[in-house]
This record gives C-alpha cells, sequence and structure tokens, in this order.
C-alpha cells in the first residue's frame, strides 16, 4: 500500500536571497524563503499556510504555520499545526511544536522536540496561577 504523498500549497510570495525583512511577516498560501526575516513569521489564521526556507534562508524569530519545509536557520520556536520537514542542513535553535515530523540525517534541532495532537500547540512552561485560586 502506498502513503499519500504531501504535497505544499502552491507558492504565492518568495522573497530572495539579498533581500532582509525586518519585522513580523503575515502570510497565507505558499512562501518560499532565500532570504532574511528578523521578526515572527505567522500564517493567516483562516487560511492554509507553508513556507519552504531554503539552504541560505534565514528566520530569527518565531513561525506559526501550518507546514514548515526547512533546509536553512530558525532561530526562535516553531509552531507548525500539520507538520515540520527538516531537510539535512536545517538548523533549528528553539522548540518545535509539531503534529508529523520528517527528519534528515544531519538535520539539528538545539531545543526541544514537543508533538501535539491539538490544533493549536501551547507552550511549555510554568503556569504562576495554576492551582493558586480556588482555596
Amino acid at each position: 500500500m502506498g502513503r499519500k504523498r504531501f504535497k505544499a500549497p502552491k507558492v504565492s510570495t518568495v522573497i530572495g536571497k539579498d533581500t532582509v525583512i525586518t519585522g513580523d511577516v503575515e502570510f497565507e498560501g505558499g512562501l518560499h524563503l532565500d532570504g532574511g526575516i528578523v521578526g515572527n513569521v505567522s500564517g493567516k489564521d483562516d487560511a492554509s499556510s507553508s513556507i519552504t526556507i531554503s539552504e541560505q534562508g534565514t528566520i530569527e524569530g518565531d513561525v506559526r504555520v501550518d507546514v514548515l519545509i526547512l533546509n536553512g536557520t530558525v532561530v526562535g520556536d516553531v509552531y507548525a499545526n500539520e507538520r515540520v520537514e527538516l531537510a539535512s542542513k536545517a538548523r533549528v535553535t528553539g522548540t518545535v511544536y509539531y503534529r508529523l515530523l520528517e527528519m534528515a540525517m544531519g538535520a539539528e534541532v538545539n531545543g526541544q522536540l514537543v508533538h501535539s495532537e491539538e490544533q493549536e500547540p501551547r507552550m511549555l512552561g510554568y503556569d504562576g496561577d495554576e492551582g493558586a485560586g480556588g482555596e
């Protein structure tokens, strides 16, 4: 039996290798990144979002998308509602929240890998208010 092969959404936005964007980026559809983004990158809530980061591509900030295909560098946390594909030159410094994960030999994650079946993964950490009230 053959597995159904994942097909990324059609690329609608390309950020070239000599382009650096400073500030948060929100998009829908497919984004291909050869350049750099200093800021958070997120897909719009009501639309599917996929980002492909090439070997030259970098993001310094959190990434919130449905699908991440990475062969470059992310310094920040990754929140993928569906899947994360880490190619051989992928480098993540931060926590990766995912539902499905594919990781090639050579890929690096300097942080945690957190599997989540939830649609919106929540951040790990201590909640100071938990259990404080009600007594």
